[in-house]
């Protein structure tokens, strides 16, 4: 049998149903996303209640366990669910995703690519932008990440979307394989972005975007650098975002002690005319300026390397549960 379709609208807008996710919020404003399950119970160790309690009630319901905690039941938000999915690799934050939505300007009907998928976070943002209507190149090296994404994404559209395809592969290979110019938008997160500007530009339609996303200040002057080299794009514009979230309590009104800080480095710029040189707006740094090793990894920037071990878990877990998941709809 063929798989369900996506998710619609008005399927998110009706009562629970089973099968739906939903994030549970307690008084202590902690959060436990659960599937409705019939006959299930939900359970912790101050109490529990059944899943019939909450199956064919509307959204906002309060739900009062045995041990008399209420429970406000909700369907989650797309930034919900990706700070709660399964992860393999390191997801990119949903203040980073609205940013890259907006300053890529991804639009309804455009076409984009994307290499780096990891767990597939900003790929949902961006079939969400796109719509149905578009059309989204996803480009991953790793296999396992790529079942992970896949995995997460089809279960937050109910199904495979049909403006997406993932691709296996270095982005490079791929965007060589396009014809030129028949991209709108590029969005690359990686290591080291600057060794695939020359596929960029090859792919990308004149005045169309180029987005990366990298995590550290060497990475990004690098990447500028590399980029004003090229000739092929405008002058770069580079910045962070921070989120500083407020306690709100009667008259006792101010900032949380704590934040969501640096997370990475936005870059953008735009595909300059084929054959036409952008004129540099700044002077050049001397040469060696930046180092020229090519051999970046993840320990060099800092970042927590992932165990394979812990990669085979979370692609097991996923897969299994989207194959039963797939099994039981069938059924």
């Amino acid at each position: 049998m063929n798989p369900p379709a996506p998710v619609g609208a008005a399927e998110r807008r009706g009562p629970l149903r089973a099968g739906d996710r939903v994030q549970l919020t307690d008084p202590k404003g902690r959060h436990h996303t659960i599937e409705l399950v019939t006959g299930k119970t939900f359970h912790t160790h101050r109490g529990q209640f059944h899943h019939d309690e909450l199956i064919g009630k509307p959204e906002g319901t309060v739900v009062r366990n045995t041990a008399g905690v209420d429970y406000v039941a909700l369907r989650p938000l797309l930034s919900d669910f990706v700070l709660s999915m399964a992860r393999g690799a390191a997801v990119i934050y949903p203040k980073d995703s609205a940013q890259i939505i907006q300053f890529a300007d991804v639009y309804p009907g455009a076409r984009v690519m994307e290499a780096g998928v990891g767990s597939g976070g900003l790929t949902m943002s961006l079939l969400r932008a796109v719509g149905d209507d578009g059309e989204l190149t996803s480009v991953e090296r790793r296999e396992d990440f790529a079942d992970i994404a896949r995995a997460n994404v089809e279960s937050f559209f109910g199904g495979p979307h049909p403006a997406w395809s993932l691709l296996l592969g270095d982005f490079d290979a791929r965007a060589m394989e396009r014809a030129p110019g028949s991209v709108d938008r590029v969005i690359l997160d990686m290591l080291a972005p600057w060794e695939n500007l020359e596929a960029a530009a090859h792919v990308l339609a004149p005045g169309g975007v180029f987005l990366a996303y990298v995590a550290t200040a060497t990475q990004l002057s690098r990447l500028a650098e590399d980029l004003k080299e090229t000739g092929d794009f405008t002058e770069p514009q580079a910045w962070e975002n921070l989120i500083r979230t407020w306690h709100l309590e009667g008259l006792a009104v101010r900032p949380d002690h704590r934040m969501v800080g640096h997370t990475g480095f936005l870059l953008t710029s735009r595909r300059m005319a084929p054959g036409v040189d952008a004129p540099l707006r700044h002077r050049r740094p001397a040469k060696g300026s930046y180092p020229t090793d090519d051999d970046w990894t993840p320990e060099d920037l800092g970042e927590r390397p992932v165990s394979d071990k812990k990669v085979r878990r979370v692609r097991r877990d996923v897969t299994v549960g989207r194959t039963e998941e797939l099994g039981a709809v069938e059924e």
